[in-house]
């Protein structure tokens, strides 16, 4: 009795690998306009806030020590989706309203820019002191040392914990759906609400997901074995 129910019949299958079919492309498209594009401008702007943040928290300016920390703190100290609904949900009673992909663009980039600063300074942080000090007695300014000396190294040190905030980062925009961002899962919603088979829908999304996320692993690696190499020389 119970295998019996285990068993789908050959109608049934059929419509599911049909459904499977012509899901398949609006799920591709939904990544490939709404979830990719989201992620890679999210992670460029919170890539540029990570570093403002990171120098902030380093200057010895007690004023912007204290707004990074404080920035910093709120962020990781509140949940991503209560963000993204502030931005969205809550702005407009104060009569601030923004379309859902630029509030999702605010929403993870704030995020990843308060992660991301503890990635960037730790690694500037681990920079030997002994560099700063030899770019110092070449005649270089605090800016140009930053530049030529401390960020290369410091990037190899950070690529692979950033590489892994990207690859979470894709799975994280899924969140955008809950303020209306066309994306890949949004898309696989909409789909299972017309023929209700959820599981399919929804195992279908997490597979693309799973595979996007495949690929920039591999991606990653290759990155770390070409640094690996580079500093081995």
């Amino acid at each position: 009795m119970y295998l019996n129910n285990l068993m789908i019949d050959p109608e049934r299958a059929d419509r599911l690998a049909s459904i499977a079919q012509s899901s398949l492309l609006p799920l591709v498209k939904g990544a490939l306009y709404y979830t990719i594009p989201l992620t890679v401008i999210t992670f460029a702007i919170g890539l540029i806030l990570a570093i403002a943040t990171a120098l902030a928290r380093i200057s010895g300016v007690k004023a912007l020590e204290i707004i990074a920390r404080i920035y910093v703190s709120a962020i990781r100290g509140t949940p991503l989706l209560v963000q993204l609904f502030i931005i969205f949900y809550g702005l407009p009673n104060i009569g601030i309203t923004i379309p859902s992909f630029p509030a999702a663009i605010i929403g993870f980039s704030l995020n990843v820019g308060a992660y991301a600063s503890e990635i960037v300074r730790a690694a500037i942080l681990s920079i030997p002191k002994g560099q700063w000090e030899a770019a110092y007695s070449l005649g270089m300014t605090t800016g140009q040392a930053l530049r030529r000396v401390i960020f290369p190294q410091a990037a190899r040190v950070s690529i692979p914990p950033l590489s892994n905030t990207f690859i979470s980062l894709v799975k994280d925009t899924s969140l955008a759906s809950l303020i209306l961002v066309s994306e890949m899962f949004r898309k696989a919603q909409e789909i299972a609400s017309t023929n209700y088979e959820f599981l399919l829908l929804y195992t279908e999304a997490a597979i693309i997901y799973w595979i996007i996320c495949f690929l920039l692993s591999i991606v990653q690696n290759r990155i770390e074995e070409r640094l690996n190499r580079y500093i081995a020389r």
